[in-house]
């Protein structure tokens, strides 16, 4: 009996690991934090932790009562990003590129653009915010073309394309292409000039940066991430 378990536990693992899609690599390796920091040099994870292949943070396990955001080791400047996540009941989070990390800022968010993750069942949220700000926005600037989220509890992939040197940016959400827009040009300016962002000098405006997975006080869950450099 106790071989059995094993064995299936030992399946249920494998079986819930995909295979590296085509031309990407992985950014999470599903055992472990290894290639990835806490913002702004906390020196431990804060409530992030990895079981079965599945990287979550837990407000349940943090030991400090301050944000703590994932960030890669790694800087992007073109890539696409890969990922599957699910979020707890009325959960906030979300995904940025372009962040940058050196000490000059004290928030993810004061440089990186975030594609938000919610639970978009979530009405009182929704209704006060706006399709600016649920799940598949870029947040606070571009709403979704599309309402294709999952409920709390259950996996949506994303597939976010950043391509700075030719000014294209788009997410493809639960297969479903959801955002287009463009980057590093006038039309990126005049988007953010539009914004709440607009007085925050160091917002959208770097080309390269990590990507950053957001703490906002919920249960969010990552898996599958897996990233590919575009124009080498």
């Amino acid at each position: 009996m106790k071989y059995l378990i094993r064995l299936l536990s030992v399946i249920v693992v494998f079986t819930s690991c995909e295979s590296t899609p085509d031309g990407f690599e992985p950014l999470f390796n599903g055992e472990n934090l290894t290639g990835w920091h806490s913002f702004g040099g906390l020196d431990h994870y804060n409530g992030w932790i990895v079981s079965d292949g599945v990287l979550t943070y837990d407000p349940k396990q943090r030991i400090e009562s301050v944000s703590t955001s994932l960030v890669s080791d790694e800087q992007f400047t073109d890539f696409e990003l890969s990922l599957d996540w699910k979020i707890g009941v009325m959960g906030n989070s979300g995904v940025m590129w372009g962040v940058i990390d050196d000490g000059s800022f004290d928030k993810p968010y004061k440089t990186g653009p975030e594609i938000q993750l919610l639970d978009d069942t979530w009405e009182d949220y929704v209704t006060q915010r706006g399709d600016l700000n649920r799940a598949g926005a870029l947040y606070n600037l571009m709403a979704p073309s599309s309402i294709v989220a999952k409920g709390p509890g259950a996996w949506n992939h994303y597939l976010l394309h950043i391509d700075q040197t030719n000014h294209e940016g788009f997410l493809e959400f639960n297969g479903v292409r959801v955002l287009e827009f463009e980057l590093n040009n006038e039309n990126w300016e005049a988007l953010i000039a539009a914004s709440a962002f607009n007085e925050w000098p160091g917002f959208g405006s770097y080309k390269t940066g990590h990507i950053a997975l957001q703490e906002h006080g919920s249960t969010i869950s990552f898996k599958n991430i897996y990233i590919k450099r575009l124009n080498p």
